[in-house]
């Protein structure tokens, strides 16, 4: 009988993390990094978005080796912001499965001049994305990330 109890307390302690990882409910903060991919100019936007992820969050979105930092990235997107006033992020999927948190988003914009030497003379682009975002801490550490960067130069250069 102590076998089982020992083993049973056993049990309980290996399976408590895991199921509070799983029951933990991170898409909240994961919607504060859209809300300032939708709002790239506004500091507010921004600060929220340094609120959701760690200091040292890694931004990947290529095997290249390079990480983007968050300050960096913040950088960025405040440029994107100038050239496309529009740009709205939308989260189309957001699934939760432990510490990841995947994103299927939707990017619109307008560009107001040449994007990645593309003049678009006010035309729009509608693209995909999608995101693996890390949670430790209560904050996003990592976001893997691929757009469809092609797609909008080809709508924008379309006759």
């Amino acid at each position: 009988m102590m076998k089982f109890k020992v083993l049973l307390a056993a049990l309980a302690l290996l399976i408590a993390p895991m199921t509070t990882a799983v029951m933990a409910d991170d898409k909240p903060l994961v919607k504060t990094f859209y809300d300032f991919l939708s709002n790239p100019t506004s500091a507010e936007h921004a600060e929220a978005m340094k609120s959701a992820t760690a200091v040292n969050w890694e931004s990947i979105g290529d095997y290249s080796g390079k990480v983007k930092t968050r300050d960096a990235f913040v950088g960025q997107i405040g440029g994107f912001g100038k050239l496309i006033p529009d740009m709205n992020w939308a989260v189309e999927e957001m699934i939760q499965a432990g510490d990841r948190v995947v994103v299927r988003g939707r990017a619109t914009g307008t560009p107001a001049g040449p994007m990645f030497g593309v003049d678009g003379k006010g035309k729009s682009f509608d693209i995909m994305s999608i995101d693996i975002h890390t949670i430790e801490g209560g904050k996003i550490v990592r976001t893997y990330h691929v757009e469809d960067w092609a797609g909008a130069l080809r709508q924008l250069s379309a006759k």
